[in-house]
């Protein structure tokens, strides 16, 4: 009956709350609602019946109220306090979602990619099953914001109370974080990367070091790469120019790439042509937005630093500088600054009816009007093509119909409503047909064979979660990613006449296939490939410098 009253009462008039109030009624709310995946990932592995982990756990909840309060109270001012919470409710209720669905990290680098995302791909990751999660952490606190009526204060009690709340929940969170130093600072030093967990203080964090970064980047003019690039003194006695292939492959992993020794053979046409396969190859980054900007470039994950490369040139602009011409086809969300100035070729949309639909290509869309460019090109040609491959979390509709091979498949975007089979059966339906695109490019490099020395280079930007350990997709921080998400296929194509033009070796080859390479080693081997030299080369990263004859 109380509560009954209380509703009939709350439905008829409408609480007044100052704008204080209703932050801190929001910083709890958050911290309940919000932090299952936070609070799950600092409580794994404790004693559940423990006097002392349900004292970290109560101190992880006062903490993660506290900070949302301190956040909340510092600009929640009347005018913006609704509008402001309201943005931050549905931005949280999807926030949400994807973090507990697809175990998922909103760090700078997550959100720079879910901000670049091209438009289809983001209307991928919406479906009916997300509608009831976002109706309740979403839809019923917006009826109850709608329903609460701000009190207006004279400005300088409002600005009082603000800053007494701010002081108040800051000694809040440091008197909890106290509570539990020992365990905490240490769990902190292991795992800094549960911090981008803490929901909505992580979006809010990343989104203003995106903002802030990009900024930076755009007024900072982009570092010269390859200022001495040249052609080295072998292609003096050289009769054909080179026509090198670059194919980035989009979230193949390693593990289920056929010619690694995956159980099924996803790779049965490629199995059939002399190619160089390498079985051990570790990417730059978990995400396409981190690791195309690095392969690229010729500092990689060794010696990380993503403003340098972000705001430095690429290889394409060095073999540019150096006399080819260079061509990017993309059939993705773009180059990501990789191509920036150089020739490039958009074609997701492309109106090829026996390739396209609803906005998105099929990767053989890539091939349409290669030969046309091969014979304009004058000298020596690079293409890069940047495919869709097995982007998800729609893996069903990265193929045609006759490559629908492993039954059942999922066929949703919605992963949580499939059996793992049937995930991992429409996956790898998708890596058969990259297997298919990739073969295609090889017989379009051996009809061209007559007038160029041929060679195609395949690697992906990264790998693919499809279900071990809770985790879905990619883009975990890379410090904690597993291999599903760092190991990536790369294989190699290289015509007879490109390999005695150029004096290679391909028993040697083979052999450094069979060592442990990484996306570092793309930069200065591409270059090593096309004997151009330059002052960024470094030989010792080079997998063709023991090879050439």
């Amino acid at each position: 009956m109380p509560i009954a009253r209380f509703v009939k009462r709350w439905l008829a008039g409408r609480p007044e709350l100052t704008s204080t109030r209703l932050a801190v009624l929001a910083g709890f709310f958050f911290a309940l609602a919000a932090n299952a995946p936070f609070l799950s990932a600092v409580l794994a592995g404790r004693d559940p019946w423990a006097p002392a982990s349900w004292l970290f756990a109560l101190a992880m909840l006062v903490a993660l109220a506290a900070v949302h309060i301190l956040l909340l109270s510092l600009v929640t001012v009347r005018p913006l306090a609704k509008p402001l919470l309201a943005l931050l409710l549905v931005a949280t209720a999807f926030a949400t979602y994807y973090m507990q669905r697809f175990g998922i990290f909103l760090d700078p680098t997550m959100l720079r990619n879910v901000l670049k995302t091209h438009p289809a791909e983001a209307g991928e990751l919406f479906g009916w099953g997300m509608l009831p999660h976002l109706l309740l952490f979403a839809g019923l606190p917006l009826l109850v914001l709608w329903r609460v009526r701000l009190q207006r204060q004279p400005w300088g009690r409002a600005l009082a109370w603000r800053l007494a709340t701010a002081a108040g929940s800051a000694a809040l969170l440091v008197g909890a974080l106290l509570l539990v130093f020992q365990d905490f600072s240490a769990q902190m030093r292991n795992q800094k990367e549960v911090r981008y967990l803490v929901t909505p203080a992580n979006f809010i964090y990343s989104a203003a070091r995106v903002a802030v970064d990009s900024t930076r980047e755009a007024q900072v003019a982009r570092t010269p790469v390859g200022a001495d690039a040249r052609l080295d003194a072998s292609w003096a006695t050289r009769s054909k120019p080179a026509l090198l292939v670059l194919a980035v492959g989009e979230t193949a992993r390693a593990a289920n790439w056929g010619l690694n020794g995956y159980a099924r053979q996803t790779t049965p046409q490629l199995a059939t042509r002399d190619v160089i396969n390498f079985r051990d190859v570790t990417a730059c980054g978990t995400n396409t937005e981190t690791s195309l900007p690095c392969m690229f470039a010729p500092v990689g994950r060794r010696d990380y630093d993503e403003r340098r490369i972000r705001t430095g040139e690429s290889l394409l602009h060095l073999l540019n500088r150096a006399g080819f011409q260079v061509l990017w086809r993309d059939n993705q969300s773009g180059c990501k600054g990789v191509c920036d100035g150089l020739a490039a070729q958009q074609l997701d949309n492309a109106e090829l009816p026996e390739w396209c639909d609803g906005g998105r290509c099929l990767d053989e869309v890539l091939l349409q009007g290669l030969d046309t460019i091969a014979r304009d090109a004058k000298g020596n040609l690079v293409v890069v093509l940047h495919m869709l491959g097995n982007h998800g979390p729609s893996y069903y509709k990265r193929y045609p119909e006759a490559f629908r091979r492993y039954t059942p498949t999922c066929d949703t975007g919605e992963l949580r409503q499939c059996s793992r089979e049937q995930i991992v059966n429409a996956y790898d339906n998708a890596l058969l047909y990259t297997d298919h695109v990739l073969a295609k490019t090889i017989d379009f490099l051996q009809s061209q064979s007559s007038r160029y020395d041929t060679a195609l280079v395949y690697v992906s930007d990264h790998g693919e979660s499809l279900g071990e350990k809770g985790l879905y997709l990619h883009g975990v921080p890379y410090a904690i990613a597993p291999d599903e998400q760092t190991k990536v296929p790369m294989t190699w194509w290289l015509s007879q006449g490109y390999t005695a033009s150029f004096g290679l070796d391909t028993d040697c080859l083979k052999r450094e296939a069979s060592r442990a390479q990484a996306h570092d080693n793309l930069f200065h081997t591409t270059l090593g490939l096309l004997r151009v030299q330059a002052r960024e080369y470094e030989p010792s990263l080079d997998i063709t410098r023991t090879c050439r004859r």
